[in-house]
């Protein structure tokens, strides 16, 4: 039982969903939102206020200037893509404290949340409720 309790707690440690990134980010929480897909997705469309670092860039030079006492989170398109995964996986490699979005991009506009970019929607009244 203690195995399974453990297993869910490290879950929730290392991923968030995007009820609760949206809540933190109203909230101000001290976290920033990575877009770790290429610079071509990122302008297409993404989560506002979210900085793009491509997974392939991401070295000790790269990130030289981000603040290691921040919690990072980040995101690509969903489910088929592990863009996000190589970010964070780079990234605690690095020092950082880091967690990824479960379903991304994806299931951040699922649950009815704006975007900016190109392709940029308004938020919808859908909402997870999680």
């Amino acid at each position: 039982m203690n195995e399974q309790i453990k297993h869910y707690e490290d879950k929730l440690k290392y991923e968030i969903d995007s009820w609760d990134l949206n809540i933190a980010l109203k909230e101000d929480k001290n976290i920033i939102v990575i877009d770790a897909r290429s610079n071509e997705a990122y302008e297409y469309e993404r989560i506002p206020n979210s900085i793009n670092l491509p997974h392939r860039t991401m070295t000790e030079e790269t990130l030289i200037n981000l603040d290691k006492d921040i919690i990072y989170i980040t995101y690509c398109d969903g489910i088929g893509c592990n863009a996000s995964t190589k970010g964070a996986l780079n990234m605690a490699k690095l020092g950082f404290k880091v967690k990824e979005l479960i379903g991304g991009l994806d299931w951040w506009i699922r649950d009815g949340y704006q975007t900016d970019g190109k392709n940029a929607r308004k938020a919808s009244s859908i909402s997870c409720g999680c």
